[in-house]
């Protein structure tokens, strides 16, 4: 099978439980890709899905696709589009030209796609989709080139919430916070969400691939059985950390105003940032959650690690690495 985006944090993991379940894997590498986690025995594709040519000596001989590859930080909604959006869709392409027998094509999106959850309970994955920000609008637009390509009755898409665990920068801030003994929280840190630990997101996604069920169409969400808020997450941090936090509220105008401050560095530096004010307009909504009754009842899959258990495992990696 081919896998996209395996140098990267979920991809890696994906990987990784694909090459120790004994499948022969292939990964789609640039150049330039890290290596550093890809330390299990695997085949190599030179290639990019922005450049098309690359992509159809990559997709030949192969039954699945497992596509985590996607921009999380971008300097305007363009790029994360060309990624994103029309990557998928190069990359779609190249399968129903070169590997039109492809048995399964597997997706992976964020619940950024799907939007917010006004009412604070998840919302039905047919449910009109609202994403608030441009990464959103992307993963969204992946989506629906997934949908609407000959390999629709064949794909799988899931719609990730927050993913934390070792490999995992996105969250590495909230742990040096914590080390620093000062946490800032928008709305008081009452906003809810769902999460998943990283090892968990990536067995969904080999039960899905691998599945003698049917799941070919179907939309999924692994989270870990529980709605937190930030406060919770926090907590969850502290006591891997053996710290205690200061938590502070800060208002929104502060996120604002250091998500413009973020925002004109990277103008500066040419450097795209994960912190911005559209990071900010998703940060501001009051819930984010998600179910995963469907992947449960389905596919039988059941996460195996909980947020206390997963922030301390997290936490003893980043000490292991040097991250912290």
């Amino acid at each position: 099978m081919l896998i996209t985006g395996a140098s990267g944090f979920l991809g890696s993991h994906i990987a990784e439980q694909f090459a120790a379940a004994g499948h022969e894997i292939r990964l789609l590498l640039r150049k330039t890709s890290s290596r550093e986690f890809l330390t299990f025995p695997h085949e190599e594709a030179i290639g990019d899905v922005t450049d098309p040519s690359s992509l159809r000596a990559a997709v030949e001989g192969v039954e699945a696709v497992v596509h985590p590859a996607g921009l999380i930080k971008a300097r305007s909604e363009a790029e994360f589009r060309a990624v994103n959006e029309e990557g998928t869709s190069n990359l779609l392409k190249a399968i129903e030209e070169r590997a039109p027998d492809l048995r399964r094509f597997v997706y992976i999106s964020s619940l950024s796609a799907h939007g917010p959850s006004p009412g604070g309970e998840p919302r039905p994955t047919e449910a009109e989709p609202k994403p608030v920000s441009a990464y959103g609008r992307s993963k969204l637009g992946g989506e629906t080139a997934t949908r609407n390509s000959g390999l629709a009755g064949r794909s799988v898409i899931f719609r990730m919430p927050v993913i934390y665990g070792p490999r995992d920068p996105a969250l590495l801030p909230l742990f040096k916070a914590v080390r620093y003994r000062i946490a800032p929280l928008l709305r008081g840190g009452r906003n809810r969400l769902s999460i998943i630990y990283a090892s968990d997101a990536a067995s969904a996604v080999v039960e899905a691939t691998t599945a003698e069920a049917d799941a070919g169409g179907r939309t999924y969400c692994p989270e870990d059985g529980a709605v937190y808020t930030w406060r919770d997450l926090l907590s969850a941090i502290e006591s891997a950390s053996g710290r205690r936090a200061l938590m502070l509220p800060v208002p929104l105008i502060g996120y604002q105003a250091a998500g413009f401050g973020s925002e004109l560095f990277g103008r500066i530096t040419g450097q795209a940032q994960v912190f911005d004010r559209d990071k900010v307009r998703e940060m501001r909504r009051r819930a984010w959650v998600c179910s995963s009754e469907a992947l449960r009842e389905e596919l039988g899959w059941r996460p195996s690690v909980q947020i206390e258990e997963g922030a301390r495992l997290t936490h003893q990696w980043y000490r292991e690495a040097g991250w912290l």
